[in-house]
């Protein structure tokens, strides 16, 4: 097996694609984000990865809280105005929409369909320019009813960050 096809086959996992919320103090921010699995039921659990020189992982680090942002296949513009890095785009959360997490105080995306507010439990550095944050979800709602099927992922754009 070559590392062209692990590649290959890591191109197979239909990745998700979420918005990231994250705030200290008075200093917010939102990131796209594909890597995100749940790892536990009880309590409910969930892993991501972060770049490891995001803005983001900064936010993240001193305030221990994040949010998860779904949004359905139709919502797709919404989300694509965050895909440019905080370096690329200072000012991409000036044109956000969001009220602050009733738990977290993190901001959360009006036009999500759904949102889970997590604070971290641990951050392991995997060494090769992320790290994987695991995180309990402390709160969250589903503003716009669907199914799985209709949350947006990598695939339904025709991109893929994988392999």
């Amino acid at each position: 097996m070559t590392t062209q096809d692990v590649s290959n086959a890591l191109n197979l996992i239909p990745y998700g694609f979420y918005a990231v919320t994250s705030r200290d103090g008075d200093d917010r921010n939102v990131m796209v984000l594909n890597w995100l699995t749940q790892v536990s039921f009880e309590p409910q659990h969930l892993v991501i990865g972060l770049q490891n020189d995001s803005y983001t992982m900064g936010l993240v680090e001193k305030s221990r809280k994040f949010a998860v942002n779904l949004f359905r296949k139709e919502d797709a513009n919404v989300i694509k105005a965050f895909t440019k890095s905080r370096a690329k785009n200072p000012e991409k959360f000036d044109s956000a929409n969001y009220t602050d997490g009733p738990v977290t105080g993190v901001p959360v995306l009006d036009e999500a369909a759904a949102y889970l507010e997590c604070e971290v439990i641990e951050m392991y550095d995997t060494g090769a320019g992320h790290s994987a944050v695991i995180a309990r979800v402390v709160g969250g709602e589903v503003r716009k009813e669907g199914e799985a099927a209709d949350t947006l992922t990598l695939p339904d754009l025709g991109w893929s960050y994988a392999g």
